[in-house]
């Protein structure tokens, strides 16, 4: 199994934390690599609106076709497979993956479970809204995720 990348959406539609397991394509000898870091964070903001935008269209579409006891759980195209899964705060949590990947859900449950309410809500300095793009900046948060997900690879 492979996971690309992970994305935290708040209850306000925002990005407030992401992050990719690709290898970056700029590197320290390129004379060009401040530019191209500057366009990989303009792409990873553009890359979480489009995003949002499709688990957003396709949620509501379940919703219409199947009725409001249906979920939108993940879908499959040929080069990833998104997983999706909101808490009852309206936090969004999604995670691309392979194709051959089962679902991910559970997983996504234990990162919010374990990491999130963890590292991040039961932190008294952690900020409770994300206001203007501000995102999540918890190192232990990140350490905790990046290990729990090299062990799922």
């Amino acid at each position: 199994m492979v996971v690309y990348s992970f994305y935290i959406f708040d209850r306000h539609t925002e990005c407030i934390y992401s992050k990719t397991w690709l290898p970056t394509t700029a590197t320290a000898h390129d004379p060009q690599a401040t530019g191209a870091s500057h366009q990989l964070r303009a792409s990873t903001a553009d890359d979480a609106k489009l995003i949002f935008g499709t688990v957003f269209s396709l949620r509501n579409m379940v919703r219409k076709l199947g009725g409001d006891d249906d979920a939108f759980v993940s879908y499959r195209t040929a080069h990833y497979k998104l997983h999706f899964y909101e808490t009852a705060s309206s936090l969004r949590l999604v995670m691309l993956t392979d194709t051959a990947t089962l679902s991910m859900r559970n997983v996504l449950h234990q990162i919010y479970i374990n990491l999130w309410v963890e590292y991040v809500v039961k932190n008294p300095l952690s900020p409770v809204e994300h206001k203007a793009g501000a995102g999540v900046k918890n190192e232990l948060f990140e350490l905790g995720l990046d290990q729990f997900v090299r062990g799922l690879m």
